[in-house]
């Protein structure tokens, strides 16, 4: 297998490798285009990705899809290795240059029309396949018409097995190598109407098991994360950012620092000052040795979440005129609440969370020796917004910056900013050497960018006949849609009278989107009053969702899967109980049900068994899928029972892993099982579906066993012995 870490081939190589027959992909207002090279040469619009079929009978497809362990590498281009007929043990990938307008998936709002490669909110297979599954349609067509000019024989006689074009009438076969020898790429693409793709049962490669082509490298080694590139001349920095976010250096022990064994430099940036020496370790110990004064004045000065979240947030809820943000409005909700038979109401809290992602944060950079131009290599979600970010911050044209993608060890939405490269870029441009930044584990918690907390109050309206008819949700935080993502009723309950509101105002903490945003604790709070109302209205979890919320077709689904999964109506071990709850992410929906028990006298819960069933649509790679959903399971109950950054006087008190705790091999559940709906439809998100649901599932099995309810994640077991005592 080729390296699929590099690109190996200048598009000036590629135009000039005339034994293997290659077509331009590019994007249209419509969306892509597979092109000839003619066409690519006159289009107006640039010029990009290529197929490449050598006469090794090697097919050669650049992939768009930033790898971090979920599979995006291998899911975009197996579409159109299917509509290729590609045999996939002949597919070869690299990775896709980091230009949007040519290899980015169309994104639309209202009138305006961008292109993006960001792999973040499950996007990657579905905002890919169906162009991916024309281009690859549209290669196989010109495969056949050149097989048949070369035979003399009508192209309709002519069939593909995987990678082989074959006349049944005759018995020849040719491979797709061959046909590349003497094959050209026609003046103009075929159009490939809708009916000429591949029927869903006709599929090889789509829905099947397929060898994702990362792994063979992660085993042996040879897969290249940014922390492992290594250049000539290279030397190591670690920066040393405020302790109270945002603020600014303004004095530090320059001379004593610069004397230390191994350094070469210090350089001051915006929020820090960054050690330069020859060895990580030298740079480690400079790290120690800097004394640094701060300026005052940073927003974030003085904060203290916990009490900002526990006084000043339900005072913000109670104030009619504190600032407000309409989310969603729908029906006549003032009108519903006035009639209403009966009100439910409650309050759910949830802390600030950590990416914790493994590999920690870094990038390389190098300049030319005119200083004009620099390659950066690192593990991004967003290689086109990278380049662009970097290309700002060095006050340069995107152009002037070669972005290298490589692997990433875990991403979650943290790694679709790129501050830690900018600042490799920044250091290379000061000291002029490449230079290989790495952020500590500590300094990444510290200066880290952080789900944010929230507080919530929900109300829900009941009618004379005990339906749910209306819906009040306020969600109080800093982040805008990172605190009210996720509320999206219509995709599970039909509610008619709803009202979503955000309040809230900025501390100066640095935010980002964490795996599946802000699902989990929105949900959270849904279900709990879901759940709450169930057991008042002495109704099981499942009746209550029938017979009280109008649930579509496609959640009702969901829900009847899980529930045969689970078994839900079987008696259960002694001191275990289950929980349910619905999930719903980029498209997706879900239904989930935990199994859990309870050591009362520690407070610790434990996760023992899990069931999901989920309709994605279309499930591309099958086994990828679950795995994703699995992980994201795993992520939900770790953060759910463990995991919570806290602020004081502006500085984070958690540091590593000791004081952050994240879930242990040994407390993972015992048992997990995933289903999909089988159904023909486009492919929505399922990077993120196992995670919304976890919350939520866990606090009604936690009911059902005590009969209590808990309204603030994590669970740790402080706060789970709290409310037992309560």
């Amino acid at each position: 297998m080729n390296n699929q870490n590099e690109l190996k081939f200048t598009r000036r190589q590629f135009l000039g490798s005339a034994a293997w027959l290659s077509f331009a992909v590019a994007f249209a207002p419509k969306g892509l285009l597979l092109m000839s090279e003619a066409q690519a040469k006159a289009a107006r619009y640039g010029v990009g990705a290529w197929v490449r079929i050598s006469p090794d009978n090697t097919i050669t497809l650049l992939t768009p899809g930033a790898e971090m362990g979920q599979g995006s590498m291998t899911g975009v281009p197996i579409a159109l290795a299917e509509e290729l007929d590609a045999d996939w043990d002949r597919v070869r990938l690299e990775w896709a240059p980091a230009d949007p307008k040519t290899y980015g998936y169309k994104q639309k709002r209202g009138q305006s029309v961008s292109y993006s490669m960001t792999i973040a909110g499950s996007r990657a297979v579905m905002m890919y396949y169906e162009d991916m599954r024309r281009a690859g349609a549209q290669v196989r067509k010109v495969l056949l018409q050149a097989a048949g000019k070369k035979w003399g024989v009508d192209p309709a006689e002519l069939s593909t097995e995987p990678s082989v074009v074959v006349h049944g009438r005759s018995g020849r076969r040719m491979t797709y190598g061959e046909v590349a020898t003497f094959a050209e790429a026609p003046e103009t693409m075929p159009t490939i109407a809708k009916s000429e793709l591949k029927d869903r049962r006709q599929f090889r490669l789509i829905g099947k098991p397929v060898v994702r082509h990362d792994i063979p490298h992660k085993v042996n080694g040879a897969a290249k994360f940014s922390i492992d590139v290594q250049l000539p001349g290279m030397v190591y920095a670690s920066t040393v950012h405020a302790p109270v976010q945002l603020a600014q250096p303004k004095s530090w022990n320059a001379a004593k620092v610069r004397a230390m064994k191994g350094v070469i430099d210090i350089v001051q940036l915006e929020h820090g000052v960054a050690v330069v020496a020859d060895t990580f370790e030298h740079v480690l110990a400079a790290r120690r040795g800097l004394e640094i004064g701060w300026a005052e004045g940073a927003v974030a000065q003085g904060y203290d979440s916990e009490t900002t979240l526990d006084v000043a947030y339900p005072k913000i809820a109670d104030d009619n005129s504190a600032k407000r943000k309409t989310v969603r409005e729908k029906g006549d909700i003032a009108a519903v609440f006035a009639r209403t038979a009966k009100v439910y109401k409650a309050e759910f809290r949830s802390d600030y969370g950590y990416h914790a992602q493994m590999e920690p944060l870094n990038g390389v950079a190098r300049f030319n020796a005119a200083g004009d131009r620099v390659e950066v290599w690192e593990g991004t979600q967003a290689p086109g917004r990278s380049r662009a970010q970097i290309a700002a911050a060095l006050g340069m044209h995107p152009s002037q910056v070669i972005h290298h993608q490589q692997y990433m060890g875990g991403g979650f939405g943290r790694r679709t900013i790129t501050d830690y490269t900018i600042e490799a870029a920044l250091i290379a441009r000061a000291i002029k050497r490449p230079v290989k930044m790495i952020w500590t584990r500590e300094e990444d918690i510290a200066f880290g960018m952080f789900r944010p907390q929230s507080y919530q109050c929900v109300e829900a309206a009941l009618d004379q006949d005990g339906k749910v008819a209306g819906w009040r949700h306020c969600v109080v935080g800093d982040g805008g849609t990172l605190i009210t993502s996720g509320i999206k009723l219509d995709s599970y309950y039909g509610i008619p009278n709803q009202h979503i509101e955000q309040r809230g105002t900025s501390h100066g903490i640095r935010l980002k989107h964490w795996r599946a945003v802000a699902h989990p604790f929105n949900l959270f709070a849904i279900e709990g009053l879901v759940d709450e109302m169930a057991a008042q209205q002495g109704l099981d979890p499942f009746e209550f969702r029938r017979q009280r919320l109008a649930m579509p077709a496609k959640a009702r689904r969901v829900f009847d899967a899980v529930e045969k999964m689970s078994d839900w109506r079987a008696k259960r071990p002694e001191g275990r109980a289950l929980g349910l709850a619905v999930s719903e992410r980029s498209g997706s929906v879900g239904a989930g049900v935990v199994e859990i028990s309870l050591d009362r006298q520690t407070g610790k819960i434990r996760v023992h068994k899990v069931w999901v069933a989920v309709d994605g649509g279309t499930v591309v790679q099958p086994e990828m899928a679950r795995r994703n959903i699995e992980s994201g399971i795993i992520y939900g109950i770790s953060s759910v029972l463990k995991e919570r950054a806290t602020m004081k006087g502006g500085k984070v008190i958690q540091s590593n892993f000791h004081d952050y705790q994240v879930l242990r091999m040994s407390e993972a559940p015992e048992e997990l099982h995933v289903a999909f709906m089988d159904r023909g439809t486009k492919p929505t998100g399922l990077g993120e579906i196992g995670n919304p649901f976890v919350p939520a599932a866990i606090a009604n099995a936690f009911y059902a066993l005590t009969g209590k309810r808990i309204y603030h994640m994590p669970f740790t077991p402080a706060r789970v012995l709290e409310v037992l005592k309560a």
